[in-house]
């Protein structure tokens, strides 16, 4: 319930001309690394040092114009030369609305391309995330086009909440490929996702394993050390070696129990985002959590 009444008030226009005027004050900046490149490619330096990799964001969701999806695929070329130039150990995430598909399937198909052509250069990776479900079956189409062009170096994220996510694994598996299992964070109706959270912790155990069985590398990004320690309890279990999986987290949330453990020897990221268009993105952090309420809460008492 909780959820779902904040996803509903990020669509008040009244609510998000507040939360923009002042959130970056109230909270988001706990969860946004900052609105320039630089100070982003900053902050994964320091990351790095705690011997953590990161995936970048530039924050951005459906693009209005074509200028605008040409701007965003520019930004996000800029991204890989600076990671390649600064030397950190990063990779980039990328919504594919944000590369203009709403507006042009063709337009976000050229652009996914061109990214994942410029990562290949570098020996570098992109990560296609997934959105809601209008836009699922062709994420996942882009994502076997963009594979059969540059394997290895381009993966997608899938959703434990929606109904067919086991059989779009075992369908895209073939070949192994590079896989996010998350939790889901949009608002879905319950003829696609299930409605408890108990039903899609177990489904996102359950994907893990099948992911992991199938032979795919997999990155585990939750934050429940519940969920972490079955997972990690069947990595044991079934002997599976560590260079087949990492876990992940976000930007701003556990980050100890992150690098506690990269400490323990297992491959480790952080998914990093930054840039001024970071309100979509907040409203569903708050949504997933309400523990994260809790720190636009304080800082709303501190302002006042």
């Amino acid at each position: 319930m909780f959820r779902e009444v904040v996803l509903g008030l990020g669509g008040n226009s009244m609510v998000e001309g507040v939360v923009k005027r002042y959130g970056m004050q109230m909270g988001a900046a706990r969860f946004v690394a900052g609105d320039t490149l630089p100070e982003a490619i900053e902050r994964i330096r320091e990351i790095n040092g705690h011997g953590v990799k990161v995936t970048l964001d530039h924050l951005g969701e459906s693009v209005r114009t074509t200028d605008e999806a040409v701007d965003a695929k520019e930004s996000y070329l800029a991204m890989l030369d600076a990671i390649h130039q600064a030397g950190v150990d990063a990779n980039v995430s990328l919504k594919l609305t944000q590369m203009g598909l709403a507006l042009d399937h063709a337009l976000g198909q050229r652009h996914l391309h061109e990214i994942v052509a410029r990562a290949a250069e570098y020996d570098n990776f992109v990560r296609i995330d997934m959105e809601d479900t209008p836009y699922t079956d062709a994420t996942l189409a882009l994502l076997e086009e963009a594979y059969g062009a540059y394997p290895g170096h381009v993966g997608v994220v899938l959703q434990a909440y929606l109904y067919r996510t086991m059989e779009d694994l075992k369908k895209l598996s073939d070949p192994p490929k590079n896989f996010r299992i998350v939790k889901g964070a949009y608002r879905e109706p319950v003829s696609v996702a299930f409605p408890a959270k108990s039903d899609v912790d177990e489904n996102y155990v359950r994907l893990v394993e099948e992911s992991l069985r199938l032979g795919n590398y997999t990155c585990i990004a939750t934050h429940d050390e519940q969920i972490i320690g079955r997972v990690l309890k069947y990595i044991h279990d079934q002997g599976i070696e560590r260079d087949r999986f990492e876990f992940q987290m976000l930007y701003g949330i556990r980050f100890s129990l992150l690098e506690s453990l990269a400490k323990e020897g297992y491959r480790t990221r952080v998914y990093v985002p930054y840039g001024k268009d970071w309100y979509a993105y907040y409203v569903r952090r708050i949504a997933e959590r309400p523990a994260n309420m809790l720190f636009f809460a304080r800082a709303l008492i501190d302002r006042g």
